[in-house]
């Protein structure tokens, strides 16, 4: 196709070229720079933010999981590089693989209770009025809010064993219920907190309880975007609540769970503060997780943070790998689609 161009009154020659004529100047800002590089500039804070704030610890850690770190290192002594000793005691430590049975195991079953409970409260408030639903998603979002530290302190005294609400409320049923129900009958001075199992057990309630209102907004959100004509022809077809949930609802939200997935799993693995505070600190080892057991390392007597890197970067390194494999697979998805 023929440019475009100005032709004189006489029939003279074009007097001016057409508009993205291989000769153009490409497009330019005030201050002199080509237009395509302002993007880029823009970026450029936030990139040296996130290489200060995370990038350099990371490399930091990484370095010193191949050092000797101690108390003599922190006054001023200059580390000694140790290769991979720190990994080899590490695989060889019969705690280091307890850690991470108990982190794989509670960030499975949390995650998955999570994104279940909070799909399940999303679909609730989508079906309610505008007025009920805002006020159930202030109240819920108040435990997302909540700051870690307080929600362990409120669940542990919930599950103390002398003066627990759990243990008065479990007194309170009645004898036959209780002991078909569990067995048992009396729950005076229940030791909820000694055994590593019944430790998770209250973690996963806690942290489930402080999870699930962020899954269940983000679902809300979702479904909002989902055209009702959608729902209204299948309901037209007599499909069942099911059929529609697994047929329309889930497919179109797979995006979004793909993202709540990913961003549960990197928080489950990594939970310390509720179980230090579950666990009473560092005494019970059988209820180690990695970030419990990286921190034990790291600032007990005397300091090993070597250790606690090497430890550190397993963790950082499983998460990476559960992730990559994870987004890979919704986009080889997407692209079938």
């Amino acid at each position: 196709m023929a440019n475009t161009s100005t032709i004189a009154r006489d029939g003279g020659t074009p007097s001016v070229p057409a508009r993205g004529h291989r000769g153009a100047t490409p497009p330019r800002t005030s201050s002199g720079l080509p237009a395509w590089v302002v993007p880029y500039a823009l970026l450029v804070p936030g990139l040296l933010v996130i290489a200060g704030l995370l990038l350099y610890p990371l490399y930091q850690m990484v370095v010193m999981s191949f050092q000797n770190v101690g108390l003599r290192q922190i006054r001023g002594v200059p580390a000694e590089s140790v290769g991979f000793e720190n990994y080899q005691k590490l695989i060889e430590s019969e705690l280091f693989w307890t850690s991470l049975r108990n982190t794989v195991v509670f960030a499975v079953v949390t995650v998955a209770l999570t994104l279940i409970l909070g799909t399940l409260v999303g679909l609730l408030l989508h079906k309610l009025g505008k007025k009920m639903s805002t006020f159930l998603i202030v109240g819920i979002m108040a435990a997302w809010a909540t700051p870690q530290i307080a929600t362990a302190i409120i669940w542990r005294w919930l599950f103390d064993a002398e003066s627990g609400v759990v243990n008065w409320a479990l007194n309170a049923l009645p004898d036959w219920f209780s002991s078909l129900l569990f067995g048992r009958s009396d729950w005076t001075g229940e030791p909820w907190l000694n055994d590593a199992f019944t430790i998770y057990i209250v973690l996963i309630i806690a942290v489930v309880w402080a999870s699930f209102p962020f899954i269940a907004v983000s679902i809300l959100a979702g479904l909002k975007s989902i055209s009702q004509e959608l729902y209204e022809a299948a309901r037209v077809d007599g499909a069942s609540a099911w059929r529609i949930f697994w047929k329309i609802t889930f497919p179109l939200l797979k995006p979004v769970f793909a993202v709540l997935t990913v961003l549960s799993v990197i928080w489950d693995f990594k939970v310390f503060t509720q179980l230090f505070v579950l666990a009473g600190g560092t005494s019970n080892r059988e209820a180690f997780n990695l970030s419990l057991f990286a921190f034990t390392q790291a600032f007990s007597a005397p300091p090993k943070m070597g250790m606690g890197a090497a430890i550190a970067v397993v963790l950082t390194l499983i998460l990476l790998v559960i992730t990559f494999f994870y987004v890979r697979q919704i986009v080889k998805t997407e692209d079938v689609r």
